[in-house]
């Protein structure tokens, strides 16, 4: 009996292309400063900062709320403070405990002095912001009594109510962003040094003097960058828990809605990676073409503070990036305790992103 040649094995291509890939990425300094050291080290930074972070009070607004009374139209005027008119009451209490909004406000005038009683409901959750709106409302009322001389001073009062909560720290809005720095870093950079680098040293073209298929070619790569892209998220967060306490609602649960959303978000990002590629003539042109793509991103995306403290004619911009819907939905899931189905508009709007990015890679990607 003569023996039979077995058939070539474009799976077993596909794991040892996907091997060798990863080995090359842990080897390769960039990659390991980009995905883990840099957000890491901003993680670091920040973690140790106790308070601070976001200068931005998000008050919900009652519908009771008197919107005529000065006191509300000088808060108004107010840039850290951030009035929120579009939830219901109900949305505003649970947003309230789970720290989406610092406080919720109602004004009302009174018959009898003092004219009005500002009620500020607020949480723990609130921290410092609550300190800020209160500092706030009380130059409000001096710059209104300084200016009245026929009410008996206070022109207005504060009256506080504080329900629980979950402590807000930095670290909790930190974190998510740092990791969607780390992924959108791996993503569009290794991805299109990777590609470029194949194509320039002929190694896909020697590729094609074997049976190796081409897509097992991409998708061994793909493999590779997801894998560690995700073992980098899994530290980056560990780090942030039980060094710095960031909030996992759900605990193991919560991370692993989180890594999903990283997959997710780590997919679309090489569709970037792809794009560029395919357009860039050489490695020395890869930098510039995506940082093109990485550098808004990673300034309006919210990686380092909340996109409302952005001018209004910016924010419509910074509401268009991919990245800022998966620093949302990270946020959600990890701090409020959000399941996938509720951040599904924020992998929505990812997922049309990836559609969009993959056919225009289609069009520019070149193999040689």
């Amino acid at each position: 009996m003569t023996n039979q040649e077995k058939p070539y094995s474009n799976f077993k291509a596909t794991l040892a292309i996907t091997r060798a890939s990863f080995r090359s990425i842990i080897r390769t300094p960039s990659t390991v400063v980009f995905t883990l050291l840099f957000p890491l080290i901003f993680i670091l930074v920040f973690g140790f900062i106790s308070g601070g972070g976001v200068i931005s009070v998000d008050v919900g607004v009652a519908k009771t709320n008197d919107t005529l009374n000065p006191v509300y139209q000088a808060l108004k005027k107010v840039s850290v403070v951030h009035l929120i008119h579009d939830q219901t009451p109900e949305q505003m209490e649970a947003n309230l405990k789970k720290g989406s909004i610092d406080a919720i406000l109602n004004i009302q005038k009174n018959a009898t002095p003092p004219v009005f009683t500002v009620n500020v409901q607020s949480s723990k959750a609130s921290g410092d912001k609550m300190a800020i709106l209160r500092s706030a409302l009380n130059n409000i009322f001096f710059e209104i009594n300084s200016h009245v001389t026929n009410a008996p001073p206070p022109v207005a009062v504060i009256k506080e109510d504080t329900v629980a909560g979950r402590e807000y720290k930095t670290i909790d809005f930190i974190l998510p962003g740092q990791l969607g720095f780390s992924l959108l870093s791996t993503g569009v950079f290794g991805t299109a040094f990777v590609f470029l680098s194949l194509r320039i040293t002929l190694v896909i073209k020697r590729f094609f003097a074997t049976p190796v298929q081409r897509y097992s070619i991409i998708i061994g790569e793909a493999i590779a960058r997801i894998s560690f892209a995700l073992i980098g998220a899994l530290f980056i967060i560990c780090i942030g828990h039980f060094a710095f306490g960031f909030t996992l609602v759900h605990g193991v649960v919560t991370v692993l809605n989180m890594l999903l959303l990283s997959l997710i978000g780590v997919v679309v990002f090489m569709g970037f990676g792809f794009v560029v590629s395919g357009i860039a003539k050489n490695e020395s042109t890869v930098p510039p073409i995506a940082n093109l793509i990485t550098l808004p991103q990673f300034l309006l995306s919210g990686t380092f503070f909340s996109i409302n403290v952005f001018p209004a004619w910016l924010q419509p911009i910074s509401r268009a990036l991919p990245l800022t819907y998966l620093n949302d939905a990270l946020r959600k899931v990890a701090f409020e305790g959000a399941s996938l189905m509720d951040v599904s508009h924020q992998i929505l709007i990812m997922a049309i992103w990836g559609v969009v990015i993959y056919v225009v890679a289609t069009k520019t990607f070149k193999w040689e």
